[in-house]
């Protein structure tokens, strides 16, 4: 077997998705695995050669099962998690933690971020002994380089200190389809995070030296801080380089990033194969230029990238290409050719052995389908296709070689060398001992550039799915991006390198290598906005069903056994032409791949168009307050299956820490309101509501409108803010009609009515104000719904004086719970069954407030919160109604 370690992995693999459920001890996985370690062998020994690898698998499995239950053992009982959740640690307060740092303080936008590997905490003045990781944000206003402000303490990595901060576990949005916050920063060892309110309340400690991997962090600081002197003058050719040779993207433009991301070139600012790569390639290349002897290269490339990863950081795409360039420069050693996709095996053997949860690691799974795609499918065709010329234009003059190649790249040797001394006979004498260059060097041009387009269209197809489900984003112009990203980025990472390590030498030649380097970077980066800006090449989509994802990677494997098993892929050796296959094998060969190939075309236009209907319940009257942190975010879904979308929220929940640069820009209608709606399968909504234009109602609505077809947009009162006017602008840009709506105004969808109460008219405002809300009551039958936004006492007390019908049985409370708003009498006239507050955890603003909690509940309706119970729906058949919370997990 050609790839022994893809069964290998792929049992592992199964045994760990099997473990990390639990339900068994790990003696009982342990006692599994040597019960059919020693069957294997039993079988192996009596020949019994495939009933013993199917034991052996099963040995593996049970094997990954056994390293999932020792990887969750194996967690302190003291780490600060684990306390949390057992409730013998209380984070609700400010606390006095004290740790090393990991790294050097991390400038983010705006401020500095640390991150600490904590050892102790005082509570009520006893110190507790702590494991775990600390992330604390230090926001302050910078005095001489916004953005960029310089440690209040000299600290560096290794370095004990002390925070004074409110810590706790990081939170996730509870919502259908919500990223899970809580598992990333757990997959980077971060347990709490907090926000520093002044850099007073950090305090350096004694301690001991620092460790090695202090040192290393120490030397990536000395790094950044080194592109910061030579690109002060460039600071997104510096923000990009940062990104591709260090891995810091912090200070990307969040534009920048989304420009990446539409062109589907983002990988170039992810540390992975293709930098370790070209990384890889310089030092041979270098090597070979300093005579050193091919062990000698091979070490010296093995050495600098193992420090790269030290320096870099341990993520899993810079792992897995790093294992897999030493497995095939250490094959290379013993004069083997290494399987590429054995070595993607081995190299994702080693990390899940070494980590198990990367498993569940979107990045682990990106890293390696991609790399798998590419080694199980890219690699043969272009064995199949042009290596076989490339491989003909070696030694062209030399006819002897000619029986080694296949007929056709014999052929293809013989009209080039035809067209040599075609050359030959019409140039001056001088020139002639070139004319075989001319030929030979176009050509390889020419069949390496078709293998960059065919590998850049094996790694889009490859990863379609897993981008879909992940990041919603279809981008058409992946071949087209990735030629000139792959090529830039082949010379901007040596030539990067080699500008830093030169910079510790003479500083002059490193800003004279900085030239080129940023010349390129900024190539890259004018290329790509470039390419962004054709319209329709990008798109979102909801995330495939699994059943889909299921079938197309199926497919996928399918494909690449077949592919890569053919006959054909295997290189002839040096100076024999290849066996010919027999027709009937060749014909069947062609049958089955272009049938594979047709269904994977099918899969991957399915994922790419998602032709399915939005998860809605027909006849059913749906609403749904999203969990959006301090803000207003409300989905409906008619009977007749019109949809309605009322604000998008604005501001992040409180308590979440998020990254910086375009990692850190947090919007929540892409972040949060946007996957809610694709899981519910949405690319189309027929209404956005826009009840008035505050922040926390009105900031993710530009990302709906970027994401989601949109119908139109209902507003009340014009405002002259800048950022509503900014929204009315992107909303006509999009051909989404604008609707204003005042009192009196009257819709319908189907059996649903809907009246619209306040505001009195369509009158123009210098700001917006709470009592501007759209004020929406919908009536479904015998159901009926009100939707107050954040109107105040004021309209609250005219609308009960005017006499308006305002009964409903549910009520979204108005203005978060804030004491402003709920008046005794309004609610009296609501008489609400069910009431839904939209508040942020740990607000300051204190909602929602104590004294209005008493009241909703002193009229006997069921009040839900969702900084509390996440997002709430009711449902109604236009008779009863139903509600159920996301915390709850199921209707009652």
């Amino acid at each position: 077997m050609r790839a022994p370690a893809v069964p290998i992995v792929a049992a592992f693999a199964a045994g760990i998705a099997i473990g990390s459920r639990g339900g068994l001890l790990p003696g009982v996985y342990a006692a599994f695995c040597l019960i059919f370690l020693l069957a294997a062998l039993a079988l192996f020994r009596r020949a019994a050669i495939t009933s013993a690898a199917v034991l052996g698998l099963l040995a593996f499995a049970f094997l990954g099962a056994l390293a999932a239950s020792f990887e969750r053992a194996s967690v302190p009982g003291n780490n600060v998690a684990v306390l949390i959740a057992a409730g013998r640690l209380d984070a609700s307060d400010t606390l006095r933690w004290s740790g090393r740092l990991r790294y050097d303080p991390i400038p983010i936008a705006g401020g500095l971020r640390y991150d600490v590997d904590l050892e102790q905490v005082e509570v009520a003045g006893t110190l507790m002994a702590v494991t775990g990781g600390l992330r604390a944000n230090l926001y302050e206003k910078a005095r001489n380089n916004p953005g960029k402000p310089e440690s209040p303490l000299a600290l560096r990595a290794g370095d004990r200190a002390e925070f004074l901060v409110h810590a706790r576990e990081p939170r996730n949005y509870q919502d259908p389809g919500a990223f899970d916050s809580r598992a990333y920063h757990q997959r980077q060892q971060i347990h709490v995070v907090g926000t520093l309110r002044d850099a007073a309340l950090v305090r350096a400690l004694d301690g001991p030296p620092p460790a090695l991997r202090h040192r290393l962090a120490r030397l990536r600081g000395r790094l950044l801080e080194r592109l910061d002197t030579l690109f002060q003058q460039a600071p997104a050719q510096e923000a990009i380089l940062r990104a591709m040779l260090l891995g810091d993207r912090g200070f990307l433009d969040h534009e920048l990033a989304v420009d990446f991301q539409k062109t589907a070139v983002y990988h170039v600012l992810v540390i992975a194969g293709l930098h370790v790569a070209a990384l890889a390639a310089f030092l041979i290349w270098l090597g070979k230029v300093l005579r050193l002897r091919m062990e000698w290269r091979i070490a010296l490339t093995v050495v600098v990238l193992a420090l790269f990863v030290a320096v870099v950081e341990d993520r899993p795409p810079i792992l897995r290409a790093a294992v897999m360039a030493a497995i095939v420069l250490a094959s290379q050693i013993f004069f083997r050719r290494a399987e590429l996709v054995n070595a993607v095996a081995v190299a994702a053997l080693a990390i899940l052995a070494w980590r198990p949860s990367s498993l569940g690691d979107p990045s682990f799974q990106l890293s390696f389908l991609a790399v798998g795609a590419i080694a199980a499918l890219g690699a043969p065709w272009i064995e199949h296709s042009s290596a076989p010329y490339r491989r003909a234009l070696k030694h062209l003059g030399d006819i002897t070689r000619d029986p080694a190649h296949s007929p056709r790249a014999a052929q293809f040797r013989l009209d080039a060398r035809a067209v040599v001394r075609w050359m030959q006979a019409r140039l001056p004498q001088r020139l002639t001992t070139h004319a075989s260059a001319g030929v030979t060097v176009p050509c390889r041009l020419a069949l390496r550039l078709w293998e960059i387009c065919l590998v850049s269209f094996v790694l889009q197809v490859g990863m379609l799915p897993l981008l879909a489900s992940n990041f919603h984003r279809v981008s058409l112009a992946g071949t087209l991006g990735n030629v000139p990203a792959l090529l830039l980025t082949g010379l901007i990472v040596p030539l990067g390198f080699l500008t830093l390590a030169v910079s510790f030498l003479w500083l002059p030649a490193a800003q004279a290598l900085a030239i080129p380097l940023g010349a390129m970077v900024a190539l890259l980066e004018r290329t790509v906005r470039w390419i962004a800006q054709w319209p329709r090449l990008s798109y979102r989509i909801p995330g495939p069903p699994l059943w889909l994802l299921l079938s197309f990677l199926g497919a996928l494997v399918l494909l690449g056994i077949m592919v890569h098993g053919k006959r054909s892929a295997a290189p002839s050796p040096e100076g024999c032409a290849p066996a010919p296959a027999s027709w009937h094998e060749r014909w069947h060969e062609r049958w089955q791949e272009r049938s594979l190939i047709v269904l994977l075309a099918a899969l991957a236009t399915c994922v790419a168009t998602y032709p399915f209907a939005p998860r809605l319940e027909k006849g059913l009257l749906e609403a749904t307050v999203i969990d959006v942190g301090q803000g207003d975010s409300i989905f409906l879904a008619f009977p007749d299956g019109h949809t309605m979308l009322v604000d998008g929220g604005g501001q992040p929940a409180f308590g979440l820490v998020s990254g910086g640069g375009g990692e850190r820009s947090f919007d929540v209608g892409e972040q949060v309101v946007s996957p809610f709606l694709w899981e519910r399968g949405l690319k189309h909504i027929d209404v956005v509501v826009l009840s008035h234009a505050h922040q926390d109602h009105l900031g993710g609505l530009a990302a709906i409108l970027d994401n989601f077809q949109v119908g139109e947009l209902w507003v009340g009162r014009d405002v002259s803010s800048e950022p509503y006017r900014g929204l009315l602008a992107e909303s006509a840009a999009r051909g989404t009609a604008l609707v204003h709506h005042h009192r009196g105004d009257a819709v319908t969808w189907g059996r649903v009515s809907g009246l619209i109460l306040w505001p009195d008219d369509a009158s123009t405002a210098a700001k917006g104000a709470n009592d501007d809300s759209l004020v929406v009551r919908l009536q479904y039958q015998d159901v009926a719904l009100l939707l107050p936004g954040d109107i105040e006492r004021r309209v609250e007390n005219q609308l009960v004086a005017r006499g308006d019908n305002l009964r409903a049985d549910f009520l979204k409370v108005a203005h978060h719970g804030s004491r402003t708003s709920s008046t005794e009498t309004f609610l009296a006239a609501v008489a609400p069954r069910i009431e839904v507050i939209s508040a942020g955890e740990g607000n300051p603003y204190g909602h929602p407030n104590a004294e209005v909690l008493a009241h909703l509940a002193g009229h006997g309706a069921r009040v839900w919160r969702t900084d509390r119970d996440g997002a709430v729906t009711v449902t109604s058949d236009g008779h009863t109604l139903r509600a159920h919370s996301f915390a709850e997990g199921i209707p009652r």
